[in-house]
Formats: structure tokens, C-alpha cells, sequence
């Protein structure tokens, strides 16, 4: 009798076609994030497959099994783009995933994203650094993602290079076999995080399954009244229950699997995924199954309390009882009581209990859920007159202000969710990010030149290219005490007498000049190396007998302090050398490092530089130069966060749209009665958005309350300093009335077509 009255009739079809969707959203969701960590572990496996760092000691040997590689990784604009460069050394060279044949010199093979790029008018400053000709491209197995930017050219005399950029191995996949141990704070954020972006899809599921409740209420209070007893009314309750979440459950797995494949072409906070990444765990998937029914159920039978105590109460659409605070106050406070014996617990004190800070979380957001109705309820109670539209609005929140604060619980709950995470998440990030030290108002971009190339050739065309201002340019190398294992060494940087006074102070400067810096932080070799007629070498060997070794004799040297340096440091140490000073042999022993300043006013200033360098050497690195530097870890659950947030967005606005088209189908008779008597279109209009913006309002100031309270007591957990950036707060906020808003707005075209006299027709 259950599942007739949940398809029986255009209504009941109606009704149960919501209330399957509203549930078939949430599950999608659930499906999403159980499918998530499988997702990221594809990720992560495919990352380690193609690795192709050796960490091999002594080095691995030319055999036919291994190739030289050397990482040319680099950024069009705001995107990463990995690159390498490969030569095969012997016949049976491993090949790297997901590429089928070896690119000849001149040629590369490219993920399919930067193919795409490479051809569309946005990437032609791209296409200038990588002029090769595309002969392949990369399968899926070699890349992280979709949207992944990646190329492999073939390259040439790379051996030339060993051991500065470029390196030989025999097979990808290696690596250290050492695992940095997660620190106790990052564990707690991504508790968190998982705990706060599944509640709001836990509230909005449980929220689908009272669609129609009220109408359904009037049936089954009918049905008490003719005859059927308590039990037989909760069995017909849970079969209409089930009926609709079984729908939603087929809805939720299609709107999954089309997501899925939507999946292969989407990109947020630059991750993107395969849809073959994005497979459920079974077991996690047949939890989601049997807990949504179950769950459908449990909602059911609690809201069927009024029905079979008083069921003529409902028929009549009597007021009902006021709500109690008594219970709903308990939640929130369990929550708080359960995580209070971790306060100050910090990152020392091991990690968090894992069953204690779910449990803590999820009671008081669900605390949330419960006092809403209870705040809704009192407040509206007391609003009285004003204009039409506003009594009609406090009217209808009188009679149904629990169908109100339902609609606003999720949202509330996310709001609630967001501010305490994002209390934690920028409360901890002083402990992660830390100052580079780097004059960024002087230089923005380095670029490191490979051995031998000259540095003087690379200052001058670095410096005529469009929107590079100035350039400080280093040459670098290492001198030692002895050309075989030797015991002291000391840094050496060759620049004019303009870049060097950059580095420390000098007494005076003239072409020909040796300067020795022997007072820096992290220096203690320079006092005894630079000394005049001292023999030091470049290029020591350690172990070997390469017979490369080039010794220099030191002419009389000046004596320079040490001072903070562009780079943000004070330990620029060792010999600061003129050109002319230096053995001309040397030359091809140091590395080049180049200091840009960079005109931010011309378009794609970094972008010429970058092909520039390029030109100058396919294998030159430029860097970005930033005033801080964030722990990889801790961005990585950023992102995740960003991600995890903007999906849940999504839902709570199509779970909102949703749950708003119910609540006009059910009041479609009497918007036409209204309509019927004369009531102007404006006026039941802004009724709605009354009955829209009073529980919200209410809702996001008491979220505003609960999150903040949330967010303090996880600050004190993680033994942090509690500070409230109210930045954030009001940002939280206004995404969530924002995201109201823009439903309301969306629901104003049927609400239109809904206030017709005809609609007083019926069968």
C-alpha cells in the first residue's frame, strides 16, 4: 500500500519523481567520494610508475638496458607542463608509461591536453618553446590526469651533461622507499574535511526523504483514523520511505556514472582524473545502498510521531506542538564533550582519536539540524503585521516552519562546516608556510643555465627580450683543497663588478678583482681555502679517477663582507671572481644563474623569457620567484578541500532547486486560490522570497555561531592560537546566501507559471 501511495496518481508520481531526485543527488555524492581515495591512489600509482629519479650509489653503469633522462619541466602561464628529454643508450631501454615508441631527436610525443593546447591560437607562445614535431601521443597509463600537461622529446649528446640535469637509470618506477610520517594537525584537516563535506549530503538526503511530507502526513492520519493501527501505519510509512529512496538509489547511480564520464573532461583547482580512476569501493558502496533506505526509513518513522499520536490533529492542519530545546541542546554538547579531552593536544602529544573527532564534529553539526526548527519555530512566532506579502510569508512559516528549516539545514551545516575549516585551515598555515626571504621586488624569476653554457651570451639575450628589465648574471661552481676526496671547499661566483656588489659588500670593485667572503652564516672553509698562492681544483672527484680536475692557483685576494643578498640569505659565501680572473677552462665547469626583473606590465612578460631560456638551452630551468613557500602536503589537502567544496556546492544548490520546486508543487492549489481572489503576482512573489530569506537568514546566523565555536575548540586542539579572520567568515556566508539567492532566483520562472486560476482545476 506504501509504494501505491508513493506512485499512485500525477501527484504521487510527481512527488516521488523529486524526492528520487533529491536523493539520487546525495547519493551520487556519497558514490563520488567513496570513490575518491581509489582516485587518488590511481593517481599516486600512476605518478610512481613513470618516476625516473635513480637513487642508486655508486651510478648505474651504460648497459643496453638503460637511457639518460633529464627533467625540462616547465609553466605557460598559470599551468605546469612536465617535460622530459630521453636518450636511448642500449636496445632494450625501458620505455616510460604510456608511450609506445622512442621520440627521435626533434620530435615528441604530448599528452592529449597539450596537444590541444599547442594547437589553439592561446598556446602559440607555448608552441615557440617546444617547436619539435608531434609524432605521438601519451596514453592514459603515463599520465595523473585528463587535463595533465606532459611531453617526452628525444634528445641527443645528453651524456655530455651527466650528473647536472640530465641522469641515467635503467627503469622507471624507483624510488627512495622512504615515507615522510604525516604530521598529527594534517591528519586532524583531513578528518575534518571528510567529516564536513559528507555531512551536508547526509542532511540534504534526509531532507529529499520528506518531500511531500506534509500531504503524506494528511494520508497516513487518515488511514490512523479509519482503522489502521500503529504498526500497520509505520509499515506503510516505511514502503512509500522505501519506494523513493530505491528510486533515488537507480537516479543517484546514473547521475554517477554520467558524472563519471563528465569527469574525463572537467578540471577544478587544476585536478583532474580519468574516469576509470573513479571506481566506488565495493564495500563502500553497498554501505551507501543499504544506508540510504535505512536512513529513509529511520527519517519516516521519527517525523510519524503527530501522525499516530494525534492523527486528527493533522488532519485538521491544527498548529502543532511547540518544539523542545532540552534534547536538541544535548547534541552539541556531547560534541564538544567529546572532544574536549583532546584541547592542547597539538602535534607533540601523538595523534588525534580518530572516533573521538568524528564523533565530536558530526554531533555538533547535527546540532545544527536540530536547533534550526527550534529557532525558526520561536522566531517566527513572534513576527507580526506588514505588508501583504510579508503576513503571507509569516503566516505559511507559522503553520509549516519545519518544512522551512529543513529546506535551510544543509546549507546551514555547509556554512557551519566551512567557517570552522576554514578557521583551522588558515590558523595552522604559519607552520607551513614559511618567508623565502627572496626580493621579490627586485627580481621575480631565476633561470639556471647547464654547465658550459655562457653565461655572458645567455645575460645579454635574456636582457633584449620584451619585458625582462634587468638581469643580474652569476656564473657558480665549486673549488676544493684537493682534486681527490678532499676535505675543504668553498663556493665560487664569477659576475661583473656591477652583479657582484649585489652579493656583499666589496671595498671596491675593477674587472681583474678576487674578492674572498669568508664571514657568512653558513661558511666555515673560505677562511682556510682563500688564501693567495693556495692551489685550489675544480671538479673534484670523490672515489673516482675521472682525471677532469682542473687546478687554479689563487691570485691575491680582497677581503668582502657578507650582507642579505637578493636571494634573501646571508651565507653567500666563498670567492667572488671577475671574468677575467678566472682560468679560461673553467668557464665550462660552471653553471649559470640568472636573475630577471621582470615588467609585469607587458603582456606574457614571463612567457617570453621562459622561450628565451629556452632557446638558449633546451635543458636551462626558470624558476618563479615567490616571498613564501608552502609545504606540499599541507597544498595538496588545500586543494583537495577547494575540490571537496566546490562539489558540494554544486549539490546544495541542485538539492536547494530541488527541494524549492517541491515546496511550489505543493502549494500549487493555493498560489491559484490566491491568484483566483486578485492577489497580485508581485505580492506572492516576494511572499517567497520572504519564506525563503527569513530561515535563511536565521540559519546562517546560527551557523555563523556553531562554526565558530567549532572552529575555536579544533584551533585549541591543534595547541594554535585562536583568531578569528573574519574575512573568511563573511565570505563563507555570502557563498552561502549567494547560493540561496541564485536558487530562488532559478525557481522564480515556475513559480510564475504556477500562479494560473486554472490550477484550481481537479479529478
Amino acid at each position: 500500500m506504501g509504494v501505491r501511495f508513493a506512485f499512485g496518481g500525477r501527484g504521487g508520481r510527481a512527488r516521488a519523481l523529486l524526492t528520487a531526485v533529491g536523493v539520487g543527488l546525495g547519493v551520487a555524492v556519497l558514490l563520488l567520494t567513496t570513490a575518491i581515495p581509489n582516485a587518488l591512489a590511481v593517481r599516486d600509482q600512476r605518478e610512481q610508475a613513470r618516476q625516473d629519479y635513480s637513487f642508486d650509489s655508486p651510478p648505474i653503469p651504460v648497459t643496453d638496458r638503460t637511457l639518460l633522462v633529464a627533467s625540462v619541466d616547465t609553466t605557460f602561464r598559470e599551468d605546469d607542463v612536465r617535460g622530459r628529454v630521453l636518450q636511448q643508450e642500449g636496445a632494450r631501454a625501458p620505455l616510460p608509461p604510456g608511450v609506445a615508441k622512442w621520440p627521435a631527436p626533434g620530435t615528441m610525443v604530448v599528452s592529449p591536453a597539450l596537444q590541444k593546447l599547442l594547437a589553439s591560437p592561446g598556446g602559440a607562445l607555448l608552441r615557440e618553446r617546444l617547436p619539435e614535431r608531434i609524432v605521438g601521443t601519451i596514453a592514459e597509463p603515463g599520465l595523473i590526469g585528463s587535463h595533465e600537461l606532459a611531453f617526452y622529446r628525444g634528445g641527443e649528446n645528453l651524456a655530455e651533461q651527466l650528473g647536472g640535469p640530465v641522469r641515467r637509470i635503467d627503469s622507471f618506477g624507483r624510488d627512495d622507499g622512504i615515507s615522510e610520517p604525516w604530521d598529527p594537525v594534517l591528519l586532524l584537516l583531513i578528518l575534518v574535511i571528510v567529516v564536513v563535506l559528507l555531512m551536508p549530503v547526509a542532511v540534504f538526503v534526509a531532507a529529499a526523504e520528506r518531500f511531500g511530507g506534509e500531504g503524506r502526513d494528511r494520508r497516513l492520519a487518515a488511514l490512523r483514523l479509519v482503522g489502521s493501527d500503529s504498526a500497520m501505519t509505520r509499515r506503510v510509512a516505511a514502503g512509500e520511505a522505501l519506494a523513493g529512496s530505491v528510486l533515488g538509489l537507480v537516479l543517484g547511480m546514473a547521475f554517477f556514472l554520467v558524472g563519471r564520464q563528465l569527469a574525463g573532461s572537467a578540471e577544478v583547482f587544476d585536478v583532474s582524473a580519468f574516469p576509470s580512476y573513479l571506481n566506488p569501493s565495493p564495500v563502500l558502496a553497498v554501505l551507501v545502498a543499504v544506508l540510504v533506505p535505512t536512513a529513509a526509513v529511520a527519517v519516516t518513522l521519527f517525523s510519524l510521531r503527530g501522525v499516530v499520536i494525534e492523527p486528527l490533529g493533522v488532519v485538521r492542519t491544527a498548529k502543532p506542538r511547540r518544539r523542545r530545546l532540552w534534547w536538541r541542546l544535548l547534541l552539541p554538547l556531547a560534541g564538544l564533550g567529546l572532544l574536549y579531552p583532546m584541547l592542547g593536544q597539538g602535534r607533540d602529544d601523538g595523534d588525534f582519536n580518530q572516533y573521538l573527532v568524528t564523533g565530536g564534529v558530526v554531533l555538533l553539526l547535527v546540532g545544527v539540524t536540530a536547533l534550526l526548527p527550534w529557532i525558526v519555530e520561536r522566531f517566527v512566532a513572534r513576527l507580526g503585521g506588514g505588508p501583504v506579502s510579508w503576513q503571507l510569508a509569516v503566516r505559511r512559516l507559522q503553520l509549516s516552519s519545519g518544512t522551512a528549516a529543513r529546506t535551510v539545514n544543509g546549507i546551514a551545516v555547509a556554512v557551519a562546516g566551512a567557517i570552522a575549516l576554514q578557521m583551522l585551515f588558515t590558523g595552522v598555515a604559519s607552520d607551513y608556510t614559511s618567508a623565502t626571504g627572496k626580493d621579490t621586488q627586485r627580481v621575480q624569476m631565476q633561470v639556471s643555465m647547464p654547465a658550459g653554457t655562457p653565461t655572458e651570451t645567455a645575460a645579454t639575450a635574456l636582457a633584449a627580450t620584451d619585458g625582462v628589465r634587468k638581469v643580474y648574471a652569476y656564473a657558480e661552481g665549486y673549488v676544493s683543497d684537493k682534486a681527490k676526496d678532499p676535505n675543504l671547499g668553498s663556493a665560487v661566483t664569477v659576475g661583473s663588478c656591477a652583479d657582484l656588489v649585489e652579493m656583499a659588500e666589496l671595498p671596491s670593485c675593477r674587472e681583474g678583482d678576487v674578492f674572498a667572503v669568508a664571514d657568512a652564516e653558513y661558511d666555515s672553509d673560505t677562511a682556510a681555502l682563500g688564501k693567495q698562492g693556495r692551489t685550489v681544483y675544480f671538479d673534484p672527484t670523490y672515489g673516482e679517477d675521472r682525471g677532469t680536475e682542473l687546478a687554479w692557483t689563487l691570485p691575491a685576494l680582497k677581503r668582502a663582507e657578507a650582507t642579505t643578498t637578493m636571494m634573501g640569505y646571508t651565507d653567500k659565501g666563498g670567492l667572488l671572481v671577475t671574468p677575467s680572473a678566472l682560468p679560461e677552462r673553467a668557464r665550462a665547469l660552471l653553471t649559470g644563474e640568472l636573475y630577471l626583473a621582470i615588467d609585469t606590465s607587458v603582456p606574457d612578460a614571463f612567457e617570453r623569457a621562459r622561450n628565451t631560456a629556452a632557446r638558449i638551452d633546451p635543458l636551462s630551468d626558470p624558476m618563479m620567484w615567490a616571498a613564501s613557500q608552502t609545504a606540499d602536503r599541507y597544498t595538496s589537502i588545500g586543494t583537495g578541500l577547494y575540490v571537496g567544496s566546490a562539489c558540494v556546492l554544486l549539490l546544495i544548490g541542485a538539492s536547494l532547486l530541488v527541494s524549492q520546486l517541491e515546496q511550489l508543487r505543493e502549494r500549487k492549489k493555493l498560489l491559484s486560490s490566491l491568484i483566483a481572489f486578485g492577489t497580485r503576482r508581485s505580492t506572492l512573489t516576494l511572499s517567497v522570497l520572504w519564506q525563503t530569506a527569513i530561515p535563511i537568514a536565521l540559519g546562517l546566523l546560527l551557523a555563523n555561531v556553531v562554526g565558530l565555536v567549532l572552529g575555536s575548540v579544533l584551533l585549541r586542539m591543534s595547541d594554535t592560537p585562536v583568531r578569528v579572520d573574519w574575512g573568511s567568515v563573511l565570505t563563507m556566508t555570502g557563498i552561502g546566501a549567494g547560493v540561496v539567492l541564485a536558487v530562488t532566483a532559478l525557481s522564480l520562472p515556475p513559480l510564475l507559471r504556477l500562479m494560473r486560476p486554472d490550477g484550481l482545476r481537479t479529478e
